[in-house]
């Protein structure tokens, strides 16, 4: 009998992917990508550091990219999460950062920010 593995059972290599995604996580892969950069950039701009999953530099990277993108439906880099909550990719990221909706979600002011 075949059991279907829910995202909300995925374990990965002792990585739970459904416990990281409940806090504030940005999955990235090759670090040269600028896209990575961009999300990355966002947050160092905000003053405030997500845990970083680097997918490339680990030897389950591939297995945690597989569970995560069955939560979000694509493969690509980066992926965040704030508070449980998918954000999106890069330019989602920036855009929730420019409007100040990314700042909100984290509860920090935004009064700082700056164009990326």
């Amino acid at each position: 009998m075949n059991k279907t593995t829910t995202t909300d059972e995925y374990l990965v290599d002792k990585v739970d992917v459904k416990y990281l995604v409940k806090h504030n996580l940005l999955s990235s892969g090759s670090q040269a990508s600028i896209y990575c950069k961009r999300a990355k950039g966002v947050f160092k701009e905000l003053n405030t550091k997500p845990y970083v999953i680097e997918l490339d530099e680990r030897e389950d990277g591939s297995k945690i990219q597989d569970a995560l993108s069955e939560i979000v439906g694509r493969r690509t880099v980066p992926q965040v999460f704030i508070n449980g909550k998918h954000l999106g990719g890069s330019d989602d990221t920036v855009e929730a950062y420019q409007s100040g909706e990314l700042a909100k979600l984290l509860g920090i002011d935004s009064s700082r920010k700056t164009d990326l």
